[in-house]
């Protein structure tokens, strides 16, 4: 077994303690963990499952059969939802159980529970921004839809059917390794699950930034270097779309605080955090039928981020991936559609200055009026120690997270967030999301596409779409506040109405587009629109690099194939170095240079400009761009006392290409006046000795794979359940958007035709148990850039040689 070892090594560095049967400080029980009958050892899953299987399971209404692929992925048949869901939510607890366990308690600020007081923060931080809160607003709206409500319950119950199935010998490993036990399922499980992805989607913030900018330089300074549209793009909504709509009145003017405490550090938008999706008509396959395209890119983990499934129905019949723990499909497609979903990046956080009356802080001043404080108590439960209380202050805003001297100094997070401020977040507010995937699994055409969209709010993504029909569509898509250019761009004042949400912009005026002339639509997080969209929706998104890269492939792709496609997921190329690279290299005294850096000018001249993992030019090139923008900006916005973001690379490009004289690339810190020439200059020779330092002198170690070292970290980042070493190509501004540990979580291509046919795969495997074989059994797959077939049974009594195993859920 692959983890054999690791485990092994584990076990005898702690020989000395073997013998106790209780926890010290950090460690399990270990006598308990290594039992061979009871411990890890217990946990071992080979390849394959029981040919067949019969269980009664109280709680059905009638039968499910379930049949499990070579690659152990669940295709559920019932014959009605309520048992669908509960049989989705039975398997998807046998192979996923403690992480989402371990997720909901991360979301619910629930951790100390099982990890004890070195958790408190975390648990306190997680609350005070709302998780629970919205959740808990969610499940409200839920429970007005005897549908979803019904989903989301038919799941929960098929969850703890599994849990209530398990002896202590047959929990999942890391409950063994920190001595805790599954608890009881319930719906707002499944809700907490959608506000994480909220969280990590639209939970980033640059506003303190701004402000203390705005404070330090000036309207002017701002307006120069961080525009409201970039210089290059390639808008979402192709360039010249007409608006076939009225707009609503947009609200007056916001105005800023125009004070702030200087020390925030917030955390920024993280780039790589998106994602990639388009479809291309049948005009451009060889098949005439639309092709569909999609690869979210998150935070890379195993257990792996998604969990692929089959489910039939009375009244569906649909495959692809779920969110473990929530019900349906979130990305994929049936015999009549497809979709996926990328983040759009609206601006859908604000934060609120907040005025107290008297330090009783009881009330607060909005409209000239003074308003009561509601307060919100939080009790967090610690294992082994007495339960705390923390009691949260909350506006019309949304809650206060921080008050003045309540934020933990060792506790990174809590820097992120300012004192005496209100979060205003769509992430709080009521909503139904998981209609809408309810009903795109159930989509038959354009139309039921469109109808779905409307009860979507948070995340905001783009919704790609395509059907047999040769329909193809986009639509960003969620709740977008109704607010004035930019609003939210600054910190805002909380007793002033005008600087309120006014509403939403009306769900048919998101922007979107249907079979546009150049037969494709895409989106790779960058700009929605072009400037003639009438609303605002933020004033920053992400580079235009990746969405410019396949627009470009796909304008001049005909007789497109699945292979077509998975090779533009794969697509190393860089925008970003045929744009920059020959100036930098323009830029270079070559009399100035060492022998290494001569010779690495040479290779980097040379370079194809593609992030392939054997190019050696991709890793000086990475470093040097990265480096130069440091050097141009950190001497002005880099005061760790006066914490500012830098200006956009789009920004930085266009001043590195088109105004070579900028006073921004003298170093104020010196008395010498540097030019642009002699930044790149000494960023180009920086690049190469830190390589030099790194990894010695110039040989295969140098290499772009070995350089950026891609790996998938055990979701709480236990040592041995990761993955080893994957030496891939890629990088955050190609399309092929791997980093380090986060990149494509999910890879599909869809083939709409009369028989439809899915590929797809994701760095991980379907079991989240590390002593599985299925644990990891697709990363090497994925590694290589190569897709699985995905099996799409057309009724449970379809035949097919992947099927390993079948299973026959009857009522008990």
């Amino acid at each position: 077994m692959k983890y054999v070892k690791a485990i092994l090594s584990f076990s005898l560095a702690l020989m000395l303690v073997v013998l106790f049967n209780t926890k010290l400080g950090a460690l399990p029980p270990l006598a308990k963990f290594l039992d061979p009958f009871h411990g890890f050892w217990s946990n071992a899953e080979g390849k394959g499952l029981a040919l067949e299987k019969s269980i009664n399971l109280q709680g059905l209404k009638g039968n499910v059969d379930i049949k499990f692929d070579d690659l152990l992925i669940p295709h559920i048949f019932a014959e009605n939802n309520a048992d669908l869901y509960f049989a989705q939510g039975y398997i998807t607890a046998k192979d996923r159980l403690w992480q989402m366990d371990f997720q909901t308690r991360f979301a619910s600020g629930r951790l100390s529970e099982v990890v004890g007081a070195k958790a408190i923060e975390l648990d306190k931080y997680q609350r005070r921004m709302g998780m629970m809160y919205g959740a808990e607003n969610m499940i409200k709206a839920l429970e007005t839809d005897p549908l979803i409500k019904s989903s989301i319950e038919s799941y929960a119950a098929g969850v703890n059917a599994y849990i209530k199935s398990l002896k202590p010998k047959d929990y999942p490993i890391e409950f063994k390794i920190l001595n805790y036990k599954p608890e009881e399922w319930k719906p707002i499980n499944s809700a907490l699950l959608l506000k994480l992805m909220s969280a990590t989607l639209a939970g980033g913030s640059n506003e303190f930034y701004m402000s203390n900018i705005l404070q330090k330089y000036g309207a002017k300074v701002v307006s120069d270097l961080f525009p409201d549209y970039p210089f290059l793009e390639d808008p979402i909504i192709p360039k010249g779309t007409k608006w076939n709509f009225k707009p609503v009145n947009i609200p007056s003017a916001s105005n800023t605080t125009g004070s702030i405490a200087n020390q925030i550090k917030t955390k920024e938008k993280e780039e790589g955090i998106g994602s990639n999706n388009w479809a291309v008509s049948g005009a451009k396959s060889a098949s005439g039928y639309p092709l569909l395209a999609n690869d979210p890119h998150l935070d890379l983990t195993l257990p792996a981020i998604w969990y692929q499934n089959q489910l039939s129905s009375n009244d569906m019949n649909v495959t692809g991936v779920s969110i473990p723990g929530a019900p349906g499909v979130i990305i994929g497609f049936n015999s009549k559609v497809a979709w996926g979903v990328t983040n759009v990046g609206a601006d859908v956080l604000d934060w609120y200055q907040i005025t107290f009356k008297d330090k009783s802080k009881k009330e607060y001043l909005y409209n000239n009026k003074w308003l009561p404080i509601k307060l919100r108590i939080e009790k967090i439960k610690i294992s082994g120690e007495e339960t705390i209380v923390d009691t949260v202050l909350y506006t019309r805003h949304g809650p206060i997270v921080y008050l003045e001297n309540q934020k933990p100094k060792n506790f990174s997070k809590a820097n992120n967030i300012p004192s005496g401020l209100a979060l205003r977040w769509v992430a709080h507010d009521a909503s139904n999301d998981t209609r809408t995937f309810y009903l795109l699994n159930r989509a038959k055409n354009y139309f039921d596409y469109r109808e779905a969209l409307k009860h979507y709010s948070a995340p905001a993504q783009n919704f790609v779409f395509a059907s047999i029909d040769n329909d193809i569509a986009i639509t960003a898509n969620g709740y977008f506040p109704l607010k004035s250019k930019n609003h939210g761009k600054f910190l805002l004042d909380g007793s002033n109405p005008v600087n309120d949400w006014h509403g939403r912009i009306p769900q048919e005026q998101n922007p979107t587009v249907k079979n546009p002339p150049r037969n494709f639509v895409s989106s790779a997080n960058q700009s929605s629109t072009d400037q003639t969209y009438p609303y605002y929706l933020n004033w920053e998104f992400s580079g235009y690099e990746r969405g410019k890269r396949i627009n470009n492939r796909l304008s001049i792709m005909s007789k497109a194939t699945v292979d077509s496609l998975r090779n533009l997921q794969n697509d190393n190329y860089s925008i970003l170095a045929e744009n920059v690279l020959p100036a930098f290299v323009k830029a270079i005294n070559t009399e100035k240079l060492n022998a290494s850096q001569r010779e690495s000018l040479e290779i980097v001249s040379k370079w194809n400009m593609h992030y392939n993992a054997d190019e050696i030019g991709a890793s000086i090139f990475e470093i040097w761009q990265k480096e130069l923008g440091f050097r141009i900006w950190r001497d002005e916005f880099g005061d760790a006392n006066f914490p500012m973001r830098y200006p956009s690379r789009d920004r930085t490009v266009q001043m590195i290409l088109h105004e070579p004289d900028a006073k921004w690339f003298d170093n104020i810190q010196t008395t010498k006046k540097e030019t642009r020439d002699e930044l790149i200059q000494t960023a180009f020779q920086f690049s190469v000795d830190s390589l030099l330092r790194k990894f010695g002198s110039l040989s295969h170690k140098w290499e772009w794979g070995n350089v950026k070292h891609s790996h998938v970290l055990h979701l709480a980042k236990i040592t041995g359940f990761g993955s080893k070493f994957i030496n891939n190509g890629g990088s955050k501004t190609s399309v092929n958007a791997m980093a380090e540990s986060n990149g494509p979580s999910w890879r599909m291509v869809v083939a709409l035709g009369k028989e439809v046919k899915g590929y797809g795969v994701f760095p991980g495997g379907e079991s989240g148990n590390p002593g599985s074989y299925y644990y990891d059994n697709m990363i090497n797959t994925w590694g290589k850039g190569k897709l699985n077939e995905l099996l799409f049974l057309k009724t449970k009594g379809e035949t097919s040689k992947r099927i390993i195993s079948t299973w026959k859920l009857s009522k008990n």
